[in-house]
């Protein structure tokens, strides 16, 4: 994935955040340690047992993937080529034949919200595209707990979670997924003063290290994120945690800006959101 370190990254979604955080507290540029943590797919989930969303989805995606619309939506965010395309958030309606979304935002490139108020991204372009194809009107619910995300799919209020959502067998035993449209990984960032990674080569670098804190040290990721799980543990994922104070935030945003202030290590984040992140708080702070 090494062309995420080639793009323009202004970090649309969350500059004007970054912005007013920057102005109030230190300014300190920050990295991305550049080895992969995990190795995860982003698939879309809908309820269990909606077997019938869930093969029109797959057949959608398998379309724009033979025809390359896929490929284009993810060149307008990773590569800067073509315009994207920003929707409004509608409003659920019950007695209107709609296709709700329930996303979490910021997580750029894959859905933010713009600074005309419009939500983008790779996620939302493919929802519209969907939402067209089956000719029904678009709603998008940006939920703020990404955990509860899960929840307005089983509890009918939202039809499909597109949040660069992880697929895992953990979450395959509540819900059903579509097939893979994203290859994606963790990645840490730390300080760019931080020169504790520098030599790490491997992913075995990376955690003997992180083996070695204590609780003296904090790790930041966005709660209910598999960046969450990678730090704290969890059996189901394979993750055997380290022994860190672990804390979480409502988004890596926050994260990414208590790292800044000095009050965590490292930040553990999905890599396409971290290199914007990383490329947006650094061109705040030059």
């Amino acid at each position: 994935m090494k062309k995420f370190f080639a793009v323009l990254l202004m970090f649309v979604f969350c500059a004007s955040l970054i912005g007013s955080m920057v102005s109030c507290g230190a300014s300190k540029a920050i990295q991305v340690i550049d080895v992969r943590l995990t190795d995860e797919s982003y698939a879309f989930a809908v309820a269990e047992g909606n077997a019938q969303l869930q093969a029109s989805l797959n057949a959608y995606l398998k379309t724009i993937k033979e025809n390359g619309t896929l490929d284009a939506i993810m060149k307008k965010y990773f590569d800067n080529v073509g315009t994207k395309v920003g929707v409004t958030a509608g409003e659920a309606d019950a007695s209107k034949d709609q296709f709700v979304v329930a996303t979490n935002v910021p997580f750029s490139p894959f859905e933010y919200l713009g600074d005309d108020n419009l939500f983008y991204g790779i996620d939302i372009e493919i929802a519209k595209g969907y939402a067209e194809s089956i000719g029904k009107e678009l709603v998008i619910k940006n939920i703020i707990n990404f955990d509860d995300i899960f929840t307005e799919i089983t509890t009918g209020k939202a039809d499909v979670g597109m949040a660069g959502i992880t697929y895992s067998a953990d979450r395959d035993k509540t819900l059903d997924f579509t097939d893979t449209y994203f290859n994606a990984s963790q990645k840490l960032i730390v300080l760019e003063s931080d020169t504790t990674f520098d030599n790490c080569k491997t992913l075995e670098d990376v955690e003997n290290i992180l083996k070695s804190w204590n609780k003296d040290k904090s790790v930041g990721y966005q709660n209910g994120t598999t960046g969450n799980l990678y730090v704290e543990g969890d059996t189901d994922w394979g993750f055997a945690g380290f022994p860190v104070t672990c804390k979480g935030y409502d988004t890596a945003v926050m994260a990414a800006q208590d790292l800044i202030n000095g009050n965590l290590a490292a930040v553990v984040v999905d890599e396409a959101p971290a290199v914007y992140i990383v490329s947006a708080i650094n061109g705040v702070n030059k």
